[in-house]
């Protein structure tokens, strides 16, 4: 199989799965003008993201460089409203030293609304028939960046479809790929158990350093993660839900963390800390799933593992959200949302290897030219507000 696969080579030697257009706002003012933009071309890949704020935000910044310049981004549209304190020009300058192509309309100088729409419209136009021209070349699955994340979780997402999705990851691992698991506020109470996997002490260290983070930021916010809707599907407490939500990491070494808008040096298996430094300043640390899937992107990830019990309907911009159905009562109400049914464990229908398996095959077969069921529905959501700036640990972004 993955001699089938195919990517789009990028000048830094990445290749995507995707050769998406973005139209990318960097204000809330532009974002009208960007989706006006967009919508005139329903049946190709052309998406909106974008940064709400106003005020000055170095987080903003890297992730939407980041973003911008993801191996599954072929070229960026950007708008700009034009007095917002946004860093255009350095995101300008990134995206062109990535070597793609870029564009920047600034509404204020170009007329308004009609006049930004038609500019932009015009250049995505031009720029689908360029990207079109562009082949094609072989890709293998070590070069894969896989994120997973567990959302609507309930008490089947800990029993089938996180250990399933953990089984695909020790494949990935094993054959080169970078994996990426989160988030720390959901692993609370298990991080001792994590941290024996680490490559190195120090590691160790930072892995239950990291937890610990999470947890005391939580409780100064008075709110952890676990939802209404978590116990009502069976959960009981976080620490019941946080071991079924590390179930989805595997057994592989761990070898690092990351922080997001930041990539892993080498293949293996990374833990993502999304929990600022230091006291609450701009909210809960991800407000959403979406949120969570768009920092794994922003690492990289060429798509994102989504195991949900109660039912999950969210995909995401630029990287295709691949839904494992941990329960089987939940894919018989809603199998088209799902890619995976997972709760054919339960039921004694399959066993969790022949699962992990069927997540592989399916990762794999995205760089084929296999779309998800979210991207087939047209989910491309997208999430990215305010967050602290954060420094990566000392010694911990790899084994070394």
């Amino acid at each position: 199989m993955s001699a089938l696969m195919t990517g789009w080579l990028r000048n830094d030697g990445r290749k995507g799965i995707r050769n998406t257009v973005l139209v990318a706002y960097l204000v809330e003012c532009a974002h009208h003008v960007s989706k006006k933009i967009a919508r005139e071309f329903p049946e190709t890949d052309v998406q909106v993201i974008g940064f709400s704020g106003c005020f000055p935000s170095p987080y903003g910044q890297d992730m939407m460089e980041a973003l911008c310049t993801h191996p599954n981004v072929g070229a960026v549209q950007l708008v700009s409203l034009g007095c917002e304190n946004f860093r255009k020009a350095d995101l300008v300058r990134a995206i062109e030293a990535s070597g793609r192509t870029v564009n920047l309309i600034t509404i204020q100088q170009t007329g308004g609304t009609r006049s930004a729409v038609d500019a932009g419209r015009a250049w995505v136009r031009d720029t689908l028939a360029a990207l079109a021209q562009i082949p094609r070349v072989p890709m293998e699955p070590s070069e894969l960046v896989i994120g997973t994340i567990c959302g609507g979780s309930d008490a089947t997402s800990g029993l089938t479809g996180n250990p399933a999705a953990g089984r695909a990851f020790d494949r990935l691992v094993t054959e080169g790929a970078t994996c990426i698991f989160e988030e720390t506020g959901e692993l609370i109470g298990c991080e001792h158990v994590m941290a024996a996997r680490a490559s190195t002490p120090a590691l160790r260290n930072e892995l239950i350093a990291t937890v610990k983070k999470a947890e005391q930021y939580y409780a100064a916010m008075g709110y952890g993660s676990f939802s209404q809707g978590n116990a009502t599907g069976g959960l009981s407490t976080i620490e019941e839900k946080s071991l079924g939500a590390y179930a989805k990491s595997g057994d592989s070494e761990i070898c690092g963390i990351l922080r997001p808008a930041e990539r892993a040096t080498t293949g293996g298996l990374y833990l993502l800390d999304v929990v600022p430094d230091g006291a609450p300043k701009f909210g809960f640390p991800n407000i959403n799933d979406t949120a969570e899937i768009i920092e794994l992107i922003s690492c990289g990830a060429h798509a994102v593992i989504f195991v949900t019990g109660r039912g999950s309907v969210v995909g995401s911009a630029i990287s295709p959200v691949l839904k494992v159905c941990a329960n089987p009562d939940t894919y018989a109400r809603m199998s088209e949302d799902m890619d995976v049914n997972a709760g054919r464990i339960l039921t004694g229908d399959a066993t969790l290897s022949e699962v992990g398996d069927e997540i592989y095959n399916k990762l794999v077969a995205l760089g084929t030219g296999e779309m998800t069921a979210s991207e087939d529905l047209g989910h491309t959501e997208f999430v990215l507000t305010y967050k602290n700036p954060t420094q990566a640990e000392p010694g911990c972004q790899t084994a070394t």
